[in-house]
């Protein structure tokens, strides 16, 4: 069980994150390797790879969560990045941004702005 766990958590890493998910949790394992163990197996084993909502859906959710806390700046880039990996728009993902707004406040969405700014420009350069 455990290792089927493992394995969809992988797919599922590979699936939003491409190569940038796979990078953060190999920059864990040398000093934590049960995190690495448990955001592959828990995270996205467990949760984001659920068949009720689609990846799409679980993005625009995730990049909500980490502008609102306000304090996971390298999370929420991973995360607009793998937003845009699953077919989340541009537009789409600054909505969701200028809604927390209402929500955590003005601060949090400025900085989940230049956040997605950041990820878009990085996409859009050759």
């Amino acid at each position: 069980m455990s290792e089927q766990r493992y394995e969809t958590g992988l797919k599922t890493l590979k699936k939003i994150t491409a190569s940038s998910g796979a990078a953060v949790i190999d920059g864990l394992k040398d000093l934590a390797p049960d995190l690495a163990d448990w955001i592959i197996k828990f995270s996205y084993g467990d949760v984001l790879s659920r068949p009720h909502i689609d990846l799409k859906s679980r993005q625009l959710a995730t990049v909500a969560a980490l502008t609102a806390m306000g304090t996971a700046t390298p999370q929420l880039k991973v995360h607009i990045k793998g937003a845009l990996n699953v077919g989340c728009k541009q537009e789409e993902i600054v909505e969701i941004i200028l809604q927390m707004a209402v929500f955590a406040g003005f601060p949090a969405a400025i900085n989940g702005i230049n956040a997605s700014r950041e990820v878009f420009e990085k996409e859009e350069s050759p």
